[in-house]
């Protein structure tokens, strides 16, 4: 009812625990008959941690196995520590697919980590996929044998070359330098000036928000409505700050949200003012929208207030 998956697992006994005490006699008694030898592919024991000669699998190390503790993530960084960079999950759901890519993240090392099946995608479609993810991280496929009994063909890559480059939000360029308006630039995609308030010792800041000028704000819909992420308007609360010293926000409460349109922009005015005497300062944000033309179309409205700290404070 709460969406919890669980099934009961058909044993009456805990295994890695004293339970598995009460069948160690009858364990070695099924598999005295087994005889194990030695194989050619290296054996990485989760009982071990390490490389194991598979001619010690006797009953007495399944019995091991079954009582004693998982060492599963040592028998991972074994792998990885002997040049082993593509671990495939053979099961009918990857379980320890996600542990097997933490240890690999903690280890630093480029590695990779695919499983074969997947719950209700048990078919060759997410087999094949599977195997392509494989193959993406190094694994050698033999793609004669995968391909045997068809006709397969190449095709044409398309006509321009892939340039291998990371792609990035590309920030709308300034105006023009606000410098020499007597304004400071505080170097941040979302703030375009700020000036130090005289008569006092506070300060505003001042941008222009729209699908225009910061198209990535687009991909924050709600309802078919762009609306500035809450954590936009702390990071910007945050940078102005970085000019008096406090960017640690000690409260941030968000009166209302700012919603940007197709056409148009949302003037901004963060202000930050005096310093109390436990260094905090107070802070506002207030926004107001301007049409396609640059009228404004509304008054200033309060969207965030909260108090800035000094970090570490």
């Amino acid at each position: 009812a709460q969406g919890v998956r669980a099934r009961r697992v058909a044993v009456d006994y805990a295994s890695h625990s004293a339970h598995v005490e009460r069948i160690e006699g009858e364990l070695a008694e099924l598999l005295a008959p087994v005889v194990p030898r030695s194989g050619e592919v290296p054996f990485y024991s989760t009982v071990t941690g390490g490389v194991l000669d598979t001619a010690g699998l006797d009953a007495g190390y399944w019995y091991r196995n079954l009582r004693g503790t998982v060492e599963f993530e040592a028998a991972t960084r074994a792998l990885l520590a002997d040049g082993f960079r593509v671990l495939v999950e053979v099961s009918a759901h990857p379980v320890v697919a996600t542990g097997v890519r933490e240890t690999i993240e903690d280890a630093g090392v480029a590695a990779g980590v695919v499983g074969t099946l997947r719950r209700d995608e048990g078919g060759w479609e997410r087999f094949t996929l599977s195997l392509g993810e494989a193959w993406a991280y190094g694994a050698d496929v033999d793609w004669d044998v995968f391909y045997q009994g068809t006709r397969p063909r190449r095709v044409d890559l398309p006509t321009y070359p892939f340039q291998r480059q990371h792609y990035w939000p590309r920030f709308a360029d300034s105006a023009g330098d606000v410098t020499s308006a007597g304004l400071d630039s505080p170097d941040h995609p979302l703030l375009g000036a700020s000036v130090e308030l005289a008569g006092g010792d506070g300060l505003v800041a001042t941008a222009r928000w729209s699908l225009r000028g910061q198209p990535w704000l687009a991909d924050h819909t709600v309802s078919g409505t762009v609306i500035v992420p809450g954590t936009a308007l702390v990071e910007s609360v945050i940078r102005a700050g970085d000019v008096l010293g406090v960017g640690s926000v000690d409260e941030l409460t968000l009166q209302a949200p700012v919603v940007l349109q197709e056409r148009g922009e949302v003037q901004v005015q963060i202000g930050i003012g005096d310093a109390d005497d436990s260094g905090c300062r107070p802070v506002t944000v207030h926004t107001r929208t301007t049409g396609p033309d640059g009228d404004t179309e509304d008054l200033w409205t309060l969207r965030a207030q909260g108090t800035l700290a000094e970090p570490g404070a």
